[in-house]
């Protein structure tokens, strides 16, 4: 009598997944990063009134921590993959500058 046994692969552990994995470079981590410090800096500021708060910071450190998460997702050869981390990038950068401009901007005026 042959045992007939379905094999059933067992589920990887959180940690193995490349977002969860901090050694690993991960885009959708860095996106993640950056574009939920964007979306954080709005309520923060305050913004159509935007007045001073040093709690923007925090945000536009995390959305540095972002950007260097995109760049290690860089490859050495040119490929889409690589076009589309280079659009990433600017994305990034633009949010950062918006981050730094609602931060920096009440004390300029």
């Amino acid at each position: 009598m042959g045992r007939n046994k379905l094999k059933v692969p067992l589920p990887r552990p959180l940690s193995s997944f490349a977002v969860f994995n901090l050694r690993r470079p991960s885009l959708l981590r860095g996106t993640l990063l950056v574009l939920g410090s964007f979306v954080a800096s709005f309520p923060l500021s305050g913004f159509p009134h935007t007045r001073a708060t040093p709690l923007l910071a925090i945000p536009a450190v995390l959305a540095f921590l972002g950007t260097i998460d995109t760049v290690r997702c860089m490859q050495p050869r040119r490929t889409w993959y690589h076009g589309g981390v280079i659009f990433c990038l600017l994305m990034d950068i633009l949010a950062l500058c918006l981050i730094l401009f609602f931060l920096f901007f009440p004390y300029l005026f």
